[in-house]
Parts: C-alpha cells; sequence; structure tokens
C-alpha cells in the first residue's frame, strides 16, 4: 500500500534495435557535418567597415603568428587601406629556434618591415608578461596605447592565424568595448586543418580552438588586473638586430 502512494505506473516508449539503429546514424551524420564545418566556423574574414564605409585605417597583427601567416598580412598591408600597423604579444621564448627578440610584438614588427609594408608605419605594441588571458592583455595593451599616444581608434582590424579569429575579434571587442568597431582578417587555414579528423595535429588545434572560443562566450569574464595595463613605448619600423 505504501509502495502505491509514493509510486505510479507509467508506460515509456523505446527504440527498437531498428530505431536505436537509425538514431545512430542520424547523430553520425550530424556529427560528421558539423566535425567538417568546424574550420569554416572558427575561420572569420570579415574587416570593419568604418564610420565612412571605407574600412578600418589601423591595422593589429597578432606577434605570435608563424612566419608563413605573417606573410599573409603583408598583401593587406599593402593594399593601401591601412595608414598604420600595430604588432602585439608578450616576452619571446624563440623565434626558429632563435631568442633575438624581447618580445612577439617586437619580432614581428621587424619581420613586416623587413619583407616590405609599402611605406605603411609599423609599430611594436608590447604587452607585459603573463601566464593567461595573453590575447586580452595584449588588446587591452593597444587599447592603453591608443589612448596614451591620443591615437584615436573609431575602427581597428586584427589579423590573426584563421582557426583565432573568430576569439580574437570577441577578445578585442571586450576590451576595447562597442565605442570601436572591430574587424578581423583570417590567414588561410593550413591542408591539416582542412582535414582535421585525419590528422593529429590537426584535430589538437581545431578541437582545441572550438573548446576556447565556447568558454570565451560564454565564461570569459576580463580580469580587473588586466585594467590599467602601461604598453611598453612602441618599437616604429623595426629592424632586424644585427647577427
Amino acid at each position: 500500500m505504501l509502495i502505491r502512494m509514493l509510486l505510479r505506473r507509467h508506460e515509456v516508449l523505446l527504440p527498437t534495435p531498428t530505431g536505436w539503429l537509425l538514431l545512430l546514424v542520424v547523430v553520425a551524420l550530424a556529427a560528421t557535418i558539423i566535425g567538417r564545418a568546424l574550420p569554416d566556423m572558427l575561420t572569420v574574414d570579415a574587416p570593419a567597415h568604418g564610420p565612412d564605409g571605407r574600412g578600418a585605417r589601423t591595422l593589429v597583427v597578432e606577434g605570435w603568428l608563424e612566419a608563413r601567416d605573417l606573410d599573409h598580412a603583408l598583401p593587406a598591408i599593402r593594399s593601401g587601406r591601412y595608414q598604420r600597423v600595430l604588432t602585439t604579444g608578450g616576452p619571446v621564448e624563440t623565434w626558429d629556434g632563435r631568442a633575438d627578440w624581447n618580445s612577439y610584438a617586437e619580432r614581428a614588427a621587424a619581420y613586416l618591415t623587413q619583407h616590405g609594408t609599402g611605406g605603411v608605419a609599423v609599430s611594436a605594441v608590447a604587452a607585459p608578461p603573463t601566464e593567461h588571458d595573453r590575447t586580452y592583455r595584449s588588446a587591452v595593451t593597444v587599447r592603453e596605447w591608443t589612448r596614451t599616444t591620443g591615437v584615436g581608434l573609431d575602427a581597428i582590424d586584427v589579423f590573426t592565424a584563421g582557426l583565432h579569429a573568430r576569439r580574437s575579434r570577441a577578445v578585442y571587442r571586450l576590451a576595447f568595448g562597442p565605442d570601436t568597431e572591430v574587424g578581423v582578417r583570417a590567414a588561410p587555414n593550413r591542408d591539416e586543418v582542412r582535414r582535421w579528423w585525419t590528422n593529429s595535429r590537426g584535430a589538437k588545434a581545431v578541437l582545441g580552438e572550438t573548446v576556447s572560443l565556447a568558454w570565451t562566450t560564454c565564461c570569459f569574464w576580463p580580469s580587473t588586473a588586466a585594467e590599467g595595463i602601461e604598453p611598453a613605448a612602441p618599437t616604429s619600423n623595426a629592424i632586424a638586430p644585427s647577427s
């Protein structure tokens, strides 16, 4: 009697073996479609329109990019669209086995200048060392540099690696706020990324960036410690150090 008072019987419908098989096929198909589309979902190339519709006049290049990706930034810089280029990044560890540069910002500025920017000035805006939130701290450093130098930025474009593009744009929007339009330019993805499910390196990059973007979207709250960062004095038109 007590059991009847506390519990009641319900009819539950469960799939048949054929139903389970059909459900498994649908889930596998959906996972395949989404998986193949992940690189394109993460990679976005959408430059800012700018207040006058002519686009941003400042290009921010993330200094940690490999030489191949920096090469893809050069045509955009030479296009005549940008008046200035700012490179970002904190202390550098190695560059092709060497450590000639104090920061990724200086390394990227030197590389771009050496390979020709069509007369566009390149300034290295180095971020302070940090163990986390590197992209956000670099963005805050650029923001503080613009305030210190009096360079008004109503629109910027951020150049980064393909998979990192959507997350970089989101982070820079958090750092600059609604008064600055943030666009993004993306270097093309490598073949190993386009077919990421066939190799471990591509899988690690795509899945890692997917998780990072999800975390940034739902859980990232800018650290107050990143506010008020004092940017290092920018290095303009950097050149390679003598050997």
